[in-house]
Formats: structure tokens, sequence, C-alpha cells
């Protein structure tokens, strides 16, 4: 005859306690392979901005910020290629924050044309 025992409770308590070691692990995964897959996302994401930002007329319109997030989005690259990951990922952050003040700026100009 088997026993029907039900599974051990885990108090919250112990569950609090898993978190640093849950840190650690992601902090171990961010620190080796994954920090090419977070460049790629982020700056995917921000050379999307950068086209959208071209597209509605940024280099005329808001010429400081096109060119600020283009030369981030060309510098993030460079330290990509020497695995500098870490640096990456806040240039193109940097050049996603740029491309999205380029795209406000250049569709406020177009509001106002308009009247």
């Amino acid at each position: 005859m088997t026993s029907t025992c039900p599974p051990p409770r885990v108090s919250r308590v112990s569950r609090l306690s898993l978190l640093p070691s849950l840190g650690l692990v992601l902090g171990a995964l961010l620190g080796t392979g994954c920090g090419g897959t977070l460049y790629a996302v982020q700056a995917s994401s921000a050379n999307s901005k950068v086209s959208e930002a071209r597209a509605v007329g940024a280099e005329k319109l808001a010429p400081y910020e096109f060119y600020l997030a283009e030369e981030h989005l060309k510098k993030a690259s460079e330290e990509a290629s020497q695995a500098n990951y870490g640096d990456a990922v806040e240039l193109a952050e940097k050049a996603e924050e740029a491309a999205d003040k380029a795209i406000k700026l250049s569709r406020d100009a177009h509001k106002g044309k308009g009247r």
C-alpha cells in the first residue's frame, strides 16, 4: 500500500531565502553568454527607432537627436564587437532614447506646419 503524503509546504520565509540565489544565477547568466543576446535585442529595438526617426524626417527636423542616436548605435556596435556587452547595451539604450526624442520632435514639427 502506498502512502499519499501531501508535498512538503514551503514557507514564505523559505521562498524569500531563495531570492539571493536566484539573483546570483541571473547575474552569472548575464555575465557569461547572455550579454550578446541582450545587446542584440536592444540594438534591434534601437535600430528600428532610428529607422522610424529617419522616416519622419528627423535628419532635418531634429538633427542633433537623430545623429546622437546614430552615433550611439555605431559605438554600441563597436563595443559589442569587442565583447563589451554591458557598455554596448547601455549605448544602444541611449541611442533608442535619442531616437525617441527625435521622433517626437519631428512629429511635433509636422503638426506645427499644418497651422
